[in-house]
């Protein structure tokens, strides 16, 4: 019974999301209909693309999110609070400011690479032995992404030739997506989320802990590698494209969860239709709230996120103290 609940669900949200999609092709400062060569040059070539770039914004931040939190074992982990994506933000910055962008793959390699230098100081500065203290996590993230937006604004006061375009990836945005950037953000996208599902199951052991897991047959360590290197993967190729979009891998896993439960066999698919709609609905309300102007997509989910992760701060800490 739970799989054709499963399936009946799945069916809604995917009608869902095209119902969104068509509204997200044809709003704008500039009216598709009639359908003329103008129109349909705007429509093939600035809308799908973007469309189709914030469907897999969607599903990679939401699942990058579900993947950390079962690594960290903390519902609160994120890529952006946690400074990764400010960590492949700089990593752009300096591909744009050593003129790396003109080379095939230079923003992304570069963005993956500083995205995982983050993901490593984390975990140096927050591990206590062989486990990850909870505060110290937060802590440690909040630290990584002053330091990197710090890193930033340096780098854009020395280069204020290149001001506007690194302004551009500490915003976020999906109104640039070219048909190359999808391509290859959607390679990316779709074997790291292929990846992270085969390993679904090891993800629930490893809630359990780490003694748990192994006493359950899984290889703790490879499978927390592959899983950090296919997830920051995603994020760097992302944010190498569209800049800084947060708390996508925050607050759709959390609310996910919540509905469906934390068997990532169930929670990765659920978040993966729930990070598109989000992103959807973000990228709707940017181009709407103060038409004719666009908003950058990031700014839309932080304004929601950051209020949301005020509210898991307060619980937790009502938890804390009964």
């Amino acid at each position: 019974m739970k799989n054709r609940g499963d399936v009946f669900w799945y069916i809604l949200l995917i009608l869902f999301i095209i119902v969104l999609s068509f509204i997200s092709l044809f709003i704008g400062n500039i009216s598709i209909f009639p359908l003329t060569e103008n129109t349909l040059f705007i429509l093939e070539n600035i809308r799908i693309p973007r469309l189709i770039m914030c469907i897999l914004c969607g599903c990679g931040l939401s699942v990058c999110g579900c993947a950390y939190q079962a690594i960290f074992r903390n519902p609160l982990s994120d890529p952006y609070i946690l400074g990764v994506s400010s960590g492949a933000s700089l990593g752009a910055a300096l591909a744009i400011v050593l003129h790396l962008d003109s080379i095939f793959f230079g923003v992304s390699f570069m963005s993956f690479f500083f995205a995982m230098l983050s993901v490593f100081l984390i975990i140096k500065i927050s591990s206590v032995g062989n486990r990850l203290h909870t505060t110290t996590l937060l802590l440690s993230g909040i630290a990584i992404n002053f330091l990197m937006s710090a890193l930033i604004s340096i780098l854009m006061i020395f280069n204020q030739q290149n001001m506007d375009e690194i302004i551009f990836w500490t915003m976020g945005s999906v109104s640039v997506s070219r048909y190359s950037d999808v391509l290859i953000t959607f390679f990316s996208v779709f074997i790291s989320i292929t990846i992270i599902l085969i390993y679904a199951k090891d993800l629930n052991a490893l809630l359990l802990g780490g003694d748990s897991a192994k006493n359950l047959g899984v290889n703790v360590e490879k499978t927390k590698k592959v899983i950090l290197f296919f997830s920051t993967l995603m994020v760097g190729i992302i944010v190498s494209f569209c800049g800084v979009i947060g708390f996508v891998g925050l607050i759709v896993p959390h609310i996910v969860r919540i509905i469906v439960g934390a068997d990532n066999r169930r929670l990765i698919p659920f978040s993966i239709l729930g990070g598109i709609i989000f992103m959807l609905i973000a990228d709707i309300l940017s181009r709407t709230l103060i038409f004719p102007s666009i908003l950058p997509i990031g700014a839309i989910t932080s304004l929601v996120g950051a209020p949301f992760f005020i509210y898991l701060l307060y619980n937790a800490k009502k938890q804390l103290n009964p």
